[in-house]
């Protein structure tokens, strides 16, 4: 049954990368680094401190720091535990895609889709009461998510293992971080 959905998963990676064209390969060159989303992240730094203040902000932005920290490797463990190769690395199909770059990690789960899903929902859990439209915060997971299909570093079940490991993951830390900032604050 597992090969099964390994074979599917890499049939629809194939289908998805090979949708791509070199004239939309520098967009999604660019949308797969995090360096490019600052201005995304540079407006949430500034409505976290908008709402909380410059306080109770400071321990937002130290919350977020941790969170990434430990989803960055938490990551690792479960990439090492699994040992997935990358699909631009796994001789079996790697001749089939358009590679853009090649990581040399493995693929299980997606770090970018874990992460920024666990920093966006987490972000939302935070501001839903201040931003009525703070939930079009999930574009930037699905987006991030799908570049990596795109690029042919990771399996779709890769990026969507990461969505539902990164929301679980935010869920649990939000209920720690209201516990630990409602001791601190209130």
């Amino acid at each position: 049954m597992l090969d099964f959905f390994i074979q599917k998963d890499k049939e629809l990676l194939i289908f998805l990368n090979n949708l791509g064209s070199e004239q939309w390969d520098p967009f999604w060159l660019l949308i797969t680094k995090q360096l490019y989303w600052t201005p995304l992240f540079l407006l949430i730094l500034y409505l976290i401190f908008k709402s909380f203040g410059f306080k109770k902000g400071g321990f937002v932005i130290l919350s977020i720091v941790l969170l990434i920290t430990f989803s960055d490797q938490f990551i690792n463990i479960i990439k090492d535990f699994f040992g997935r190769l990358r699909p631009n690395n796994d001789p079996s199909i790697n001749y089939l895609l358009r590679n853009l770059i090649n990581p040399q990690s493995f693929s299980f789960t997606s770090g970018h889709a874990t992460t920024s899903t666990f920093f966006s929902v987490f972000i939302i859990l935070l501001l839903k009461n201040h931003y009525k439209y703070i939930c079009f915060l999930l574009l930037f997971p699905l987006i991030f998510g799908y570049s990596r299909v795109y690029l042919g570093v990771h399996y779709p079940l890769d990026i969507f293992a990461g969505y539902i490991l990164g929301a679980s993951l935010s869920v649990l830390y939000f209920k720690l971080f209201s516990v630990a900032f409602k001791k601190l604050f209130i």
